[in-house]
């Protein structure tokens, strides 16, 4: 075999192999995002968010803690949150959920309270229960470092 068809043949597995690995990659990136896409992306989370972040306000079991909250910033980190936590292209810029409620005093209740009052938001929304029960999967390990008390 001469030279120049050995380096033919190395051409053509090497771009086979690029091929190959950029389609599993791609493959693997769209399994990583279902949830996101599920939830509507960003645009479908920001609107649920929203929503949750007003049903929050008027909920008489936790409102008082969110009483001098920037509320525009709150619906902005959350969504950051949960499009990152979804497998969406977002990166959460906010402090961690230690640090945030370190000092609140958080029981099950409260946190509790919180979970119901996003599950009503993505009812709203029409989010199927199925992605609703993956994305309270995703969040459901914060509890350790929120509830304080």
């Amino acid at each position: 075999m001469n030279i120049l068809s050995r380096l033919c043949k190395t051409i053509a597995a090497s771009a086979l192999f690029v091929s190959l690995f950029a389609s599993l990659s791609a493959h693997a990136q769209s399994g990583n995002d279902a949830l996101y896409q599920s939830l509507g992306g960003k645009t479908g989370i920001s609107t649920f968010v929203n929503s949750f972040v007003a049903i929050v306000l008027d909920d008489a079991r936790i409102n008082k803690a969110f009483k001098e909250t920037d509320t525009e910033r709150l619906a902005s980190l959350l969504t950051e949150q949960f499009c990152e936590l979804s497998g969406g292209p977002c990166k959460y810029s906010g402090r961690s959920m230690a640090d945030v409620h370190k000092d609140m005093e958080v029981t099950n209740a409260h946190f509790n309270a919180l979970a119901e009052d996003l599950q009503i938001a993505m009812e709203k929304h029409d989010v199927p229960s199925s992605v609703q029960n993956r994305l309270i999967a995703k969040l459901a390990p914060m509890q350790r470092p929120i509830v304080t008390k």
